[in-house]
This record gives C-alpha cells, sequence and structure tokens, in this order.
C-alpha cells in the first residue's frame, strides 16, 4: 500500500479521491483550510462504511484488512509562502506514493470587473500553491517514483466569457503539469480535466451565473474520483498524462 497527500480533501473530489484510497487500504495525508473539516472527515474515514475491504483468497489463511493511517495537515493555499513552515510543522513521510492536487476557487468576473486581489487569489490557490507544494514533496516523491495529479478543468483547455482569471490558472495548472513530466522522469504526472461536477463549487458558480443548481446535471464527484484512482492504479509501464471527464446525459 502506498501514502498519498490530497489537497482540497474536504471538497467533492478531493473527498472522492480520499473514501476511494482509504477503501483500497492507503495511508493518507489530507489537507485543506479548516482544521475542523479535516478532522471530521478523518474521523468518518477510518471506520465505518470506508473501511479497507478484506480479500478473500480460497486456501489461505484469514488476516484482517491493514488499518491505514489518517493523518491532517491544516493547509492555506491563499498564502504559498506559508506552505514550507506548515508542512514543517506537520512533518511529511520520506517517501510518497502519490499527491493529488484537488484543491480550487473560482469566482467569475469579467475582465473590466475582476480587480488585481482576486486574480491573485485565483493564481495563488490553483496554481502558486500547487507548485510550491510539488516542489516541496519533490524529495519524497523522487524516492517513491511517485505520481502526481493535478485536478484542472476544462476551462484551463477553452476560456469562456466571464472566467478569465479561473481559466488563466488552470492554464498555468496545465503548464505546471507538462514541465514537471519532462524535467521528472522518475515521477508520473497526469492531468484531468472535469466538466462541470455535482460539488459545492459548482453550487456556487451557477449561483454567480444565476441559473439553479441541480445536481443530475453534473458528473458526480465519485465519478470522477474513479477517473482518476484508476490513472494511479495504472501499471507503472504506462502513464495516463491527460483524461477529459465531462458530465453524460442528464439524469432527469
Amino acid at each position: 500500500m502506498g501514502t498519498y497527500l490530497i489537497t482540497g480533501a474536504t471538497g467533492g473530489i478531493g473527498t472522492a479521491v480520499a473514501e476511494l484510497l482509504r477503501e483500497r487500504g492507503h495511508d493518507l495525508l489530507l489537507t485543506g483550510r479548516s482544521p475542523e473539516r479535516l478532522d471530521r472527515l478523518a474521523a468518518t474515514l477510518r471506520g465505518g462504511a470506508h473501511a479497507a475491504t478484506q480479500v478473500i483468497n480460497r486456501g489461505a489463511v484469514a488476516s484482517p484488512p491493514r488499518a491505514a493511517t489518517i493523518g491532517t495537515i491544516p493547509l492555506d493555499l491563499t498564502g504559498p509562502r506559508r506552505i514550507e513552515a506548515s508542512l514543517a510543522e506537520a512533518g511529511i513521510p520520506a517517501r510518497l506514493d502519490g499527491v493529488v492536487h484537488a484543491a480550487g476557487m473560482v469566482h467569475l468576473g469579467t475582465v473590466a470587473d475582476t480587480e488585481a486581489d482576486e486574480w491573485i487569489e485565483h493564481l495563488s490557490v490553483n496554481l502558486v500553491s500547487a507548485a510550491e507544494l510539488t516542489r516541496l514533496l519533490l524529495p519524497a516523491l523522487r524516492a517513491a517514483e511517485g505520481h502526481v495529479v493535478f485536478v484542472n478543468s476544462t476551462a484551463g483547455l477553452r476560456a469562456k466569457p466571464e472566467w478569465s482569471a479561473y481559466a488563466a490558472s488552470k492554464a498555468g495548472l496545465r503548464a505546471l503539469a507538462d514541465s514537471l513530466r519532462a524535467e521528472e522522469p522518475s515521477l508520473r504526472v497526469t492531468t484531468v480535466y472535469p466538466g462541470r461536477t455535482a460539488t459545492e463549487m459548482q453550487r456556487s458558480v451557477r449561483a454567480q451565473e444565476g441559473h439553479p443548481y441541480a445536481e443530475d446535471d453534473f458528473a458526480a464527484p465519485g465519478t470522477v474520483a474513479r477517473v482518476l484512482v484508476a490513472a494511479l492504479e495504472t501499471p507503472r509501464d504506462a502513464v495516463v498524462s491527460d483524461i477529459t471527464v465531462r458530465p453524460g446525459p442528464s439524469r432527469r
């Protein structure tokens, strides 16, 4: 089993990824802004429906499933310069099998109305913090020949009106992933581009757009997580470099 760090672990996709990795028996480091929400998630993942599944082999001596270690690290990604101190205080394993960058934020606005502070917040959370965290974790990732997954967005492939700051930050995240893949040949690097997904962020976006939110109109976070974890579980003779996941036909 491996050890995986997940940013934005208390968000929709981040939580779904944590659940799947927990069920497979991996050790987890969960990061997010709220210590209270992180603690609640960790407590949930340590037992109940998310406990590791025991695999039964006929003729073998049955043994209980391995109990995964689940740690939490509060991180405020609006301040990338503070990440190094937070990691030093928490302590990071010498080996990391993977990092899943699932944190993100979005606030819609035209170029004419988006001021510098909003640009800085988008870039700090969605791009600069991902770059800084990856930089700091590279020794542990190299030691395990690990896997870095960036949860991007279809907005990182094509910008629409009022999405300039978010789309620009995600386009930068794509460039970060491509450069990292070329620079670190011992690592595998995957970018996942979800379309609209049924998360609290999407609920906020729909409100900003002035439209109702209907969960069935969007892909489920668990579906995106399954695609992401499948990329992590691809045999080492290949790497899934880029995946686009769009909502299917409406279920309503």
